[in-house]
């Protein structure tokens, strides 16, 4: 069954620019060389949560278990936490449109 990690955290004022260099040239593409497809990324203009919420998708749960347990997925991790506070993820069975 297809299984979409669902990640969210708050952008570190300090760091915005930085982050979003980063998001967009290696975090993303990082995603996608470890299997995680279909990445998505919202942001929130209204109400009390985190200011992103991302997603993304892998054919089954073992695929995305490989992901998760890479050396490249806990760099990009790391590399994301420098940008970023209350960064949280979950796995979930994948249906369509927004989850949370």
């Amino acid at each position: 069954m297809a299984t979409k990690l669902l990640m969210r955290w708050n952008i570190r004022p300090e760091t915005e620019s930085e982050y979003y260099e980063f998001l967009v040239h290696e975090f993303m593409p990082g995603m996608n060389k470890l299997g995680i497809d279909d990445i998505q990324v919202w942001y929130t203009t209204f109400g009390d949560c985190e200011q992103k919420l991302a997603s993304g998708i892998t054919p089954s749960m073992e695929r995305m278990n490989d992901a998760l347990h890479s050396d490249a997925w806990e760099q990009l991790r790391n590399k994301l936490q420098t940008f970023v506070t209350d960064l949280d993820f979950k796995l979930v069975s994948a249906t369509r449109g927004f989850q949370i």
